[in-house]
């Protein structure tokens, strides 16, 4: 599965190389429905920050979304903060009394936790200077992901965990797996999607839960637990990789607002990938395949097929991630 990627999401650059048209009143409505229903992180900081200098006047609505909803989230990050070091205090003052409690010890742990975990959003939520990390996703954030339509190629914003036709929240929650669209089930389980509505994520990293035992190569010694560890993949050369997606969408399928939603094609991982401790790897097609992929024939999925097939085979580099 692809547990965690790193997204493009320079918007002029959808425009500049491939033509696309960016969905700003879908933008809008994402980004002031996260306000009301407190998943404004959700939205990564690269996504919220590419909208906050205007452009037009539809621009100039979701930089003002942008501006409010950063500025409510660090008004809520100081607010834990003051609670957490008020936590902090009485239970260090207990602590110091003659009858120091176990509730007092449990409460010092998780305010100083807290107060890190508080000081840390605060610091990333406040910088302005980008990072690598502002434009990484995982299962239930939003990303860009390229569709067409009527011949236009458009940006729109979902939510990288798909809601297959005909689910609700309820059904999804049985099934939080759908980031991952197998290769091997396309026609299966993702045959109302396969066929019919195709995207494009650009990637240039991933990353991917994997045992510590399997990525040295060995065997569990006697009595060793098994331990998870997170590798980050990178393309060699480096490289924007066009990973095959497929969406739906959901009318009324959040909170009244319609969802938009996806999943990455995965299949078999290259020898590098498997030798790493993992199953599975995204799916890059190449340019070329581009048109095609966007406009699927539902009645030719032979040539659907090959174009995952005809893919990009980078060579991916790993290490531990930060």
């Amino acid at each position: 599965m692809c547990y965690s990627a790193q997204v493009e999401a320079d918007y002029e650059k959808f425009v500049r190389t491939y033509g696309a048209i960016i969905s700003i009143k879908r933008f809008v409505e994402l980004f002031w429905e996260k306000r009301k229903d407190g998943g404004w992180t959700k939205i990564p900081k690269a996504m919220r920050e590419a909208f906050r200098k205007p452009h037009g006047e539809e621009g100039f609505e979701l930089a003002k979304i942008v501006a409010e909803g950063d500025r409510e989230l660090e008004e809520k990050l100081k607010a834990e903060h003051a609670t957490q070091t008020e936590r902090l205090a009485k239970a260090e003052a207990v602590l110091a009394g003659p009858k120091p409690t176990k509730k007092a010890a449990e409460d010092q742990r998780i305010a100083k936790k807290k107060i890190k975990a508080a000081e840390r959003n605060l610091d990333d939520l406040l910088r302005r200077e980008p990072e690598p990390d502002d434009s990484r996703i995982y299962p239930g954030s939003y990303a860009p992901v390229m569709i067409e339509k009527d011949g236009q190629r458009i940006v729109v914003p979902m939510r990288y965990q798909c809601r297959l036709p005909g689910w609700d929240e309820r059904t999804e929650r049985k099934y939080p797996g759908t980031y991952n669209a197998r290769r091997d089930k396309l026609e299966e389980t993702w045959g109302k999607l396969f066929g019919h509505r195709h995207g494009i994520m650009i990637v240039t990293k991933f990353y991917e839960n994997v045992s510590r035992h399997k990525m040295e190569g060995r065997e569990l010694a006697p009595n060793e637990e098994e331990e998870n560890v997170i590798l980050e993949f990178a393309p060699q050369p480096p490289q924007e990789m066009l990973v095959a997606c497929l969406w739906n969408l959901s009318p009324h399928g959040d909170h009244d607002t319609d969802l938009f939603s996806f999943a990455a094609i995965t299949d078999e991982p290259p020898p590098e990938v498997s030798e790493a401790g993992h199953d599975r790897c995204i799916v890059p097609i190449k340019p070329e395949h581009l048109e095609a992929w966007l406009s699927p024939d539902p009645n030719n999925l032979e040539a659907l097929y090959a174009i995952l097939d005809d893919r990009v085979r980078p060579y991916y580099a790993h290490k531990l991630a930060a």
